[in-house]
């Protein structure tokens, strides 16, 4: 049974996943240096959290990019309800405020043995502890026809901020009256689950505006997915989901909704179901770390980076954590609240050895907002803790609720704009 926001709050308070930061211990004895590979939402909420936990640590933050584009709210950004510059941000704040060596570098490859990384442009750095956020990359060739230069080109998947997201814009404005949208959604694990279903909600919302005529079809290799009750249900309301003049076509694997190959001179998609021409294809593939990872030699057969769940220290090589999308992390969804919360469990755990003590028993949270309009939002979230190595997720979770009140949805909306901006500020700010 979904339970009250109020209810939820008290609950995660109760299991300290809400304490201020001042509350991180300070470490004693030896400083150390601490090398963190990826500057995005896990690397620099590491960085942040572990300079408030060890303040004489040195931090060396490596990211080739001198800015990062949060994937959060991109669909916003696709859509013209925001700018790319909107989600852009810096690595001033944790260079100036908290004195964290930024290096505009790609790493290369490490010495596990004499613990060292080597950086792209020449040199190495040394280490006691590294923390790695590689983020994914995309399984390109998992059909016939699709490949990366279909992707980059063609049937764009958007699931990267940046030039991405202005493609799948362009190719949105330019579907002709009574045109198709066509989605294809990726299987599990992916990065951001209800990512796929927020964005052809908002498309929708973009062809009541602007092209009434258009239709969203949705191709998913799945059955279910997240906060799909809530999103139906929102669908039903504002675009009418499951009636003849519905503007959204959902397609799941039980009627035939797995991918079999793709045209993409002709703009035909082939699934089980038959095939699907369409004026615009945004095909988001299956995922696995990032290149990083397997440069790195941190990943597993799956293609993901199994690690300690209490303090996120990888399982195939000592004094490396791994954290964020790439990380085997059971029932904790690969998004930016998770990575935010397990930057902020690693970084404890870092400061916590380097300082001869035993990390504490994590509690983790995840939240996540998503817009089906404008002004209709729907969230969920969850606590975890863990339990014989594996991250479990507590009863203490919700989901919104459906209800009568139109009141709800609309604060759900704002909470979700707000959220965001205090979200990125804990992460760069």
């Amino acid at each position: 049974m979904p339970i009250s926001r109020r209810e939820l709050l008290k609950a995660l308070a109760a299991a300290g996943a809400l304490l201020p930061t001042a509350t991180l211990a300070k470490p004693r004895g030896r400083a150390g240096h601490v090398v963190i590979i990826g500057g995005g939402i896990g690397g620099a909420t590491a960085a942040k959290y572990l300079r408030l936990a060890a303040p004489a640590v040195r931090i060396t933050l490596i990211e080739p990019g001198n800015r990062f584009l949060t994937c959060l709210r991109s669909n916003d950004v696709m859509v013209g309800h925001m700018k790319l510059d909107d989600i852009t941000f810096t690595y001033d704040a944790l260079r100036s405020r908290y004195g964290i060596e930024v290096i505009h570098d790609r790493c290369i490859g490490f010495d596990p043995k004499r613990k060292t990384v080597q950086l792209d442009r020449g040199g190495k750095l040394g280490y006691d502890k590294l923390i790695v956020s590689p983020g994914i990359d995309m399984i390109h060739g998992d059909v016939e026809g699709y490949n990366r230069e279909v992707a980059e080109s063609v049937m764009p998947h958007g699931w990267k901020a940046g030039a991405q997201t202005l493609l799948l814009k362009k190719q949105l404005e330019a579907v002709p009256a009574g045109g198709t949208w066509l989605m294809v959604a990726p299987p599990l694990p992916y990065r951001c689950p209800p990512g796929p279903y927020e964005r052809a909600s908002l498309v929708a919302e973009w062809f009541q505006r602007h092209n009434p005529t258009a239709k969203v079809v949705i191709l998913d290799p799945k059955d279910a997915f997240t906060k799909d009750v809530p999103f139906r249900k929102a669908w039903e309301r504002l675009y009418g989901y499951n009636t003849p003049n519905s503007m959204i076509e959902w397609i799941p694997a039980a009627q035939g909704g797995k991918v079999l190959r793709v045209d993409a001179a002709a703009g035909i998609v082939h699934a089980q179901a038959g095939a699907f021409r369409a004026d615009a294809i945004n095909y988001i593939p299956p995922q696995r770390a990032g290149t990083l990872a397997f440069r790195l030699g941190l990943t597993n057969r799956d293609g993901w980076c199994p690690v300690n769940r209490r303090t996120f220290e990888s399982e195939v090589v000592r004094d490396v954590h791994v954290i964020g999308d790439a990380s085997v992390a059971d029932a904790m969804p690969k998004s930016g609240y998770s990575a935010n919360s397990q930057a902020k469990v690693a970084a404890q755990a870092v400061a916590d050895m380097l300082a001869g003590r035993t990390p504490g028993e994590p509690a983790m949270i995840n939240v996540c907002y998503s817009l089906v309009s404008q002004d209709y939002g729907i969230s969920i979230a969850d606590i975890f803790k863990v339990v014989d190595n594996r991250i479990i997720k507590l009863p203490a979770s919700g989901v919104s609720p459906i209800t009568d009140s139109p009141a709800q949805p609309l604060l759900e909306a704002i909470y979700q704009r707000n959220w965001h901006r205090t979200f990125a500020n804990d992460c760069f700010a």
